[in-house]
């Protein structure tokens, strides 16, 4: 990620379309003689240039007039920003310039050719063959596509959005607040500059974060949350073959081994109805627990210079976000990442058992991935750029392991009913016993299901299965807990 990641240069190439063309360049993309547009160059950005003798020059560095409506454009744009705390219009055009850049290997971003897509469809279609058989819940996805990166940018920022704008709020909550009450009405304007030029700043940090991520993930799941449309699992060709790059495994393994790992998770979150919110409303319990350093705000408001607005890039840059110190937010912590661990540790479990007796390299894949979500890689350092969050399942081993001995224990459909509630699932002490869990004796709710059928004055039934008065030696509700 960049070492400025709330900087206002434009990259040096328009954005491709998905179909491997680019847009019209018209409207300044490049500066002359083909070189990326900084158009705040003046300002104190990096890479900033001008003579003292020359005002303008001093302004906005050696940009010709094309460079230089370019610039009064962005300029423009942050000003005139009345949306929510993040321009999310800025995000996906930096999101689409970033990708158009290419990797730092120097692979560009191409449109999916149709037999990719083919070979794509048919390894989801087989890998949902095999999960069959080591998981009781069905399919989760109707389709599988293959994305470019594009593409993978378009799809997924609606999932950023409803990720990154409880921070975002906070922020613009705060630039409200580092002035007194009855100076507030006076500095009005400045406070609504500040805040259009904060959602800006987010929009370029933003875009930039995801723009760099779409050159890295594989498929659609990659962070363990369902950042792309429900029911479709998807794959990225051209990041897969990097990734295959030195392994040692034939690319078609590894094409069905992330297939396998992209279909369970969509089966996952397709049939565990209250796992997507309970994700989603854990990041955003956690943000909500995010303080502001206002300090730093304080001092930038009292010396805001509309014609230096890096100043306000550098306080959002560095170590703003602070989490509370409380129980409330430890807890937050703890359970967004508990379930981390459990839904890595699940996909894990599923994924090995269905691929080690038919892919050879599947033990070799098992840990390169392991390492690669545990070792914290692109995905970790985006999110604790953008909301001061690491998404790294810590105990992704411990939760993988918990799995693997509950189906030896209760059996697939055991394992997979604890996804029922999740109060049913194991909590981060039970993976740190994960025996005790595993084999302590299972919950019977038949006196539950007595004393609400009397207080009710009827016998409502509380299984899953309808008229199911199974006793405790019919082998049924194995799972429950």
């Amino acid at each position: 990620m960049s070492d400025t990641p709330f900087g206002f240069g434009l990259p040096p190439e328009e954005p491709e379309d998905g179909d491997g063309k680019k847009k019209d360049p018209a409207g300044g993309g490049q500066g002359a003689g083909g070189g990326p547009v900084n158009p705040f160059a003046g300002f104190g950005l990096p890479g900033g240039a001008g003579g003292a003798d020359n005002p303008f020059a001093a302004m906005f560095g050696s940009l010709n007039p094309n460079d230089l409506g370019a610039a009064f454009q962005q300029l423009g744009q942050m000003l005139s920003y009345e949306g929510g705390p993040v321009n999310w219009d800025m995000a996906k055009q930096i999101a689409r310039q970033t990708v158009a850049q290419g990797t730092p290997d120097g692979t560009k971003d191409a449109s999916v050719g149709p037999s990719e897509r083919a070979a794509v469809e048919e390894a989801v279609r087989l890998a949902d063959i095999w999960l069959d058989g080591v998981t009781s819940l069905p399919s989760g996805s109707n389709t599988a596509v293959a994305w470019s990166r594009a593409e993978w940018v378009e799809a997924t920022l609606p999932a950023w959005q409803q990720l990154v704008d409880p921070v975002a709020e906070r922020v613009g909550t705060a630039m409200g607040e580092v002035l007194p009450e009855e100076m507030q009405s006076v500095a009005g304007p400045l406070i609504g500059m500040m805040r259009s030029m904060g959602g800006a700043m987010f929009g370029q940090q933003i875009g930039q974060a995801v723009g760099v991520l779409a050159g890295e993930v594989v498929g659609s799941t990659d962070i363990g949350l369902p950042l792309g449309p429900a029911n479709r699992a998807a794959l990225l060709p051209l990041n897969i073959a990097a990734f295959s790059e030195d392994l040692g495994v034939p690319k078609d393994e590894i094409r069905l081994y992330l297939a396998l790992r992209e279909a369970a998770h969509q089966r996952l979150f397709a049939h565990v109805p209250w796992l997507r919110s309970h994700m989603f409303g854990a990041v955003e319990g956690y943000a909500r627990g995010i303080k502001v350093d206002t300090t730093k705000l304080e001092d930038v408001v009292g010396q805001f210079d509309p014609t230096h607005p890096e100043e306000l890039q550098e306080a959002l840059q560095q170590g703003m976000f602070q989490p509370e110190d409380t129980p409330e937010q430890k807890a937050a912590l703890a359970r967004l990442e508990t379930a981390l661990a459990l839904v890595e540790g699940w996909v894990d479990a599923v994924v090995h058992e269905a691929a080690k007796s038919r892919l050879t390299g599947a033990d070799a894949l098992r840990e390169t991935l392991r390492r690669r979500r545990a070792s914290g890689g692109p995905a970790e350092q985006t999110f604790a750029t953008l909301i001061g969050l690491q998404l790294r399942p810590r105990r992704l081993r411990d939760a993988s392991r918990l799995w693997a001995s509950l189906t030896d224990a209760r059996g697939v459909d055991g394992r997979d009913r604890l996804w029922e509630h999740p109060d049913m699932l194991p909590t981060a002490s039970d993976l740190d016993d994960p025996d005790g869990f595993v084999h302590h004796e299972q919950l019977d709710f038949s006196e539950l299901d007595k004393m609400l059928g009397e207080a009710a004055g009827g016998k409502p039934n509380l299984r899953k299965d309808d008229g199911d008065k199974a006793g405790p030696d019919d082998g049924k509700g194995d799972g429950d807990r």
